[in-house]
């Protein structure tokens, strides 16, 4: 039976050409989304350095002196002295400068503005502040959209993101550069939310899991493109204006992008999205569909969701009572921690001692089974045991890298992808998870409540890596400790395997927590 998104049935030809096409072209920018998120791997790319050699000075001891500048990043007052005892000798900093290998970066930002020894921290920092662009989009855009509609919002957030983008290549300083990545995370927002909400208003609910996660793989290949222009390019300016400047292909195009008929009819324009539904029957070859769709059609087919748009829900109703307190507890501690660990192992690739660029591309493919793995356990073993599991798999792969020696590099770097891939397999599980744990009246309330502490941990993952310089094992520590957490969090979440969906709060309290209540009662 064909279907349409908004709870009318059999209308407009279901999952039919114009999805296709809807679809496809909103979810194409995903390959450059990727290159928004992990750009700072290349961007901000450490090359192997040392201080200049003093102007003043002989090439007496040159290579020496190379050679100690860059193990411990100062240099001695007197280099007379070097073949003393290291330890003994008075250092200073560089005071000439830094001198860079370029035989991995032409130019980053390390290169650029010096962000050695005690300014390394900064490094970290660019991606902390983007992903605190990302986290006020969510909340700036997200009001935004319900206001003046999603394919709105969209196209002003390519165009922005695209003149952001460009000009941060043209950044005098490293202040004005953050500040321009900071916006740029909240463009980046913008597109991600309203893509995802015009992609899930156009399609079919029995469609919903499978589109979206084989949308979600162009952002896996866009993983891999980044490797690719990066190793092309290999200067951060330039490399900055290519992953950007797509976009102003993107706002051309999303001008012919249909608005949310669902979002029309409940803000009062059921005219206009009358008109919608008969435009996208058309373009589905179901013209016999055009008299059949009336406005009482439609309104009887959508007079619940109507009904509860009357009805102003907060994320305060996420907590009020026991069962949705339960789920938003439990959830925040599972988008939390999965962002935190995954954003952890992908923004410190340098560490591994493999090509930068080979290890993107590994990292990126590994995204392919793991998506896959998340799909088979979800249908076999359901929501909840493929959740924990994940996390807890993950978790046992970051603690056993801890005792892997430095040297065996290969080993090293399977276990990274191994716990990659199921981070990420942990990521399209919680998607599709929370969507069905959450009731209709208040399902996209309580999306965007949880997957803001996911951009929280995002915004901490970089942060973390700086506590290497205390312990060399903290950072893995502290991710793999959070997944551990968070399984031990979805052990206590309700199955919703081959369950209906939820419409009311209600609904929530008496599906999964007042049986378990009889239940308890009946075995005392």
């Amino acid at each position: 039976m064909f279907a349409l998104c908004l709870r009318c049935p059999g209308q407009v030809g279901g999952f039919g050409r114009y999805q296709w096409l809807h679809v496809t072209l909103i979810s194409f920018p995903g390959l450059m989304m990727a290159s928004q998120n992990l750009l700072n791997n290349f961007i901000s790319g450490m090359p192997a350095h040392h201080c200049s050699l003093p102007t003043n000075h002989s090439l007496h001891n040159l290579s020496l002196f190379y050679q100690v500048t860059c193990l411990i990043g100062a240099r001695f007052t007197d280099i007379s002295l070097l073949s003393a005892n290291l330890s003994q000798l008075p250092t200073e900093g560089c005071l000439d400068g830094w001198t860079f290998d370029r035989s991995e970066f032409l130019s980053t930002t390390i290169s650029e503005w010096g962000l050695v020894c005690s300014l390394r921290p900064l490094k970290q920092m660019i991606q902390t502040i983007y992903m605190g662009g990302v986290l006020t989009g969510a909340i700036v855009f997200g009001g935004l959209s319900d206001r003046f509609g999603r394919r709105s919002v969209l196209i002003w957030s390519y165009l922005l993101l695209a003149v952001l983008g460009c000009s941060s290549a043209l950044s005098p300083s490293y202040s004005a550069y953050c500040i321009f990545r900071f916006l740029s995370g909240m463009a980046v927002s913008g597109i991600i939310l309203n893509g995802v909400s015009l992609k899930v208003e156009w399609i079919p609910t029995k469609s919903r899991t499978i589109v979206g996660t084989l949308t979600s793989f162009f952002f896996t290949f866009g993983q891999m493109i980044l490797a690719g222009l990066a190793y092309w390019l290999r200067d951060w300016r330039k490399l900055q204006v290519v992953v950007c400047a797509p976009q102003f292909l993107f706002f051309t195009y999303s001008w012919s992008v249909i608005e949310s008929a669902r979002w029309l009819v409940l803000n009062r324009r059921s005219e206009e999205a009358l008109k919608t539904l008969h435009r996208v029957a058309r373009i589905n070859g179901k013209p016999e569909m055009v008299n059949k769709l009336t406005m009482e059609v439609l309104h009887s087919h959508m007079s619940k969701e109507i009904e509860s748009s009357h009805s102003s829900f907060t994320a305060f109703d996420l907590l009020k009572t026991r069962g949705m307190r339960r789920i938003s507890i439990c959830l925040i501690a599972v988008w939390f921690s999965t962002s935190f660990a995954y954003y952890g192992l992908a923004m410190d690739l340098q560490k591994f001692g493999v090509s930068i660029y080979l290890m993107q591309i590994i990292f990126g493919a590994v995204d392919f089974p793991a998506k896959l793995f998340a799909l088979a356990t979800l249908s076999f073993l359901g929501r909840r045991v493929s959740q924990a599991g994940c996390l807890f798999l993950s978790a046992a792969i970051i603690f056993a890298n801890i005792f892997v020696p430095s040297d065996m590099q290969t080993v090293r770097t399977v276990l990274a992808c191994l716990g990659k891939a199921f981070t990420s397999a942990s990521f399209t599980t919680v998607y599709l998870y929370t969507g069905e744990l959450y009731p209709t009246i208040i399902r996209q309330t309580g999306m965007g409540f949880v997957s803001t502490f996911s951009r929280v941990g995002s915004m901490a993952a970089p942060a973390v890596l700086i506590l290497d310089e205390v312990l060399p094992a903290l950072p893995s520590l502290v991710y793999g400790g959070a997944a551990v957490l968070a399984g031990c969090f979805a052990c206590f979440l309700p199955e919703t395997l081959n369950m209906p969906l939820p419409d009311t709060i209600e609904d929530v309290e008496e599906k999964w927590y007042a049986r378990s209540k009889r239940q308890l009662q009946y075995l005392c």
